[in-house]
């Protein structure tokens, strides 16, 4: 038997201790894990190193290698994509054969498969938010140059972001990069998209023993409306005045409003209608806006929808606290992380060891400002808490959505 050659990106452990000789459907290690999965064409396997679980997943080599440089080529056009770590080549293999190579991916902390989104009694408030997270992550991929090719239920992680549900994408072998998509490379995608996840709704409604009149076949046609909504709000051509430069402030602030950061603008002569006009070009890129400015101001890593929470209790504490400060925002910014968020994270990590205290830290922020709303006045952190903790540190509330601004 040969030795298969691995590479692993650096900050990783080397794996070296695996079975790699053997197929993973034969695998019985102590480093193996089980975690819920979607259906897959290829075998799937989980390990444990660490505080840190791998995927891994046994394909032939010209897939494998591709998904490989496809994931890691996303990582840095796209946020919410599953983290490739290393690669797998059984050399002495046919090629062809799923034996012959193997993709390492970090798996997504906090996560959940789509199984456990959708078989739960909460799924109808949840719905609308799994349509957002579904067509935003498209939007981003197709931004990127990315035609993914098997957008599908099984190949889809989802996390909690405050109040809404982020998407990530786990499954690249189908995937092509481009520099830009065409319309009908877009739709394509749209139309695998739409046929895939009505056979997943299909699977799950003949798994719960209902008939498929009463399964939810129209998920994909409702993503894809929500899909082409944002697309046309990215896109859209907007004309200007040549003394209106204002309003390209405006449409800069309305796309960092939903999460996407701005690159390049564009004023081109406009010709048509009457006086001088230009047409406002702006290259969108990734929904990272929130995350990236939280990210700067303060080094937390954090989801874009909880980024934006987060954000706004800093701005509160701005607001509250002293602003007289000779350095400014940044000082402030480092005092409110050292003075509130971290000791207020240390409590959550301590009440509720294991969970992700991000995510518990919006929940804490949402209950606060429902107290503040129904007293009528600001309510100190700690009294919040307490009460938060006393009540079971509930979640945000899928119907109760009125804001998440603190």
């Amino acid at each position: 038997m040969s030795t298969p050659t691995l590479s692993i990106r650096p900050g990783h452990p080397s794996l070296l201790e695996l079975p790699w000789e053997t197929p993973l459907e034969d695998w019985d290690d102590p480093h193996l894990v089980d975690l819920p999965t979607g259906l897959h064409r290829h075998v799937v396997r989980f390990v444990a190193f660490g505080d840190d679980i791998y995927a891994v997943k046994e394909l032939p080599r010209r897939l494998a290698r591709h998904e490989y440089r496809t994931l890691r080529a996303l990582e840095h056009r796209v946020g919410p994509v599953g983290q490739a770590v290393g690669l797998v080549d059984r050399g002495w293999v046919t090629p062809d054969r799923e034996f012959s190579a193997a993709v390492i991916t970090r798996y997504v902390k906090f996560t959940f498969t789509y199984r456990e989104l959708i078989s739960g009694g909460n799924f109808g408030p949840r719905r609308r938010q799994m349509l957002d997270a579904v067509a935003g992550l498209l939007v981003e991929l197709h931004l990127a140059g990315c035609y993914w090719g098997d957008c599908s239920l099984s190949n889809l992680l989802y996390r909690y972001d405050a109040g809404a549900i982020q998407a990530v994408m786990i499954d690249a072998e189908t995937s092509e990069l481009h520099d830009e998509l065409s319309t009908g490379q877009r739709q394509h995608d749209l139309d695998i998209m739409v046929v895939n996840l009505a056979g997943g709704m299909a699977d799950i409604a003949a798994e719960q023993g209902l008939d498929l009149d009463d399964a939810d076949l129209t998920l994909g046609e409702d993503v894809a409306e929500v899909y082409r909504a944002l697309w046309a709000e990215l896109t859209e051509t907007v004309v200007i005045g040549v003394d209106e430069g204002f309003r390209v402030r405006q449409q800069v602030e309305r796309l960092n409003d939903l999460g996407f950061e701005v690159g390049d603008i564009e004023l081109l002569p406009y010709a048509d209608g009457p006086g001088r006009r230009l047409k406002l070009s702006v290259s969108v890129g990734g929904r990272t806006f929130h995350s990236t400015r939280l990210h700067d101001l303060t080094g937390i890593e954090a989801a874009e929808a909880q980024a934006r929470q987060i954000l706004s209790d800093l701005q509160y504490y701005e607001a509250v606290g002293d602003r007289t400060s000779a350095t400014g925002k940044s000082v402030r910014a480092i005092r409110w992380r050292v003075e509130v968020f971290e000791p207020l994270l240390n409590r959550i990590a301590e009440a509720a060891p294991g969970v992700d205290a991000v995510q518990r830290y919006c929940d804490f922020l949402h209950h606060r400002y429902l107290m503040a709303a129904t007293a009528g006045m600001d309510i100190p952190n700690e009294v919040a808490f307490t009460a938060w903790i006393d009540q079971g540190m509930p979640g945000i509330d899928p119907v109760d959505q009125t804001t998440v601004e603190v």
